[in-house]
């Protein structure tokens, strides 16, 4: 049981963890589609 816990609290430190470091990449589909010609409002 104990190695089910530990393993469900890696694989959330993963998700943030990646979700963070995508983020502050520039991978958005946000910064990749915008362009002179197309204007994305918030």
């Amino acid at each position: 049981m104990k190695s089910m816990l530990a393993a469900f609290v890696v694989i959330a430190l993963i998700a943030v963890g990646a979700n963070l470091i995508l983020g502050n990449a520039g991978f958005s589909s946000q910064e990749r589609s915008t362009s002179a010609a197309v204007r994305l409002d918030n």
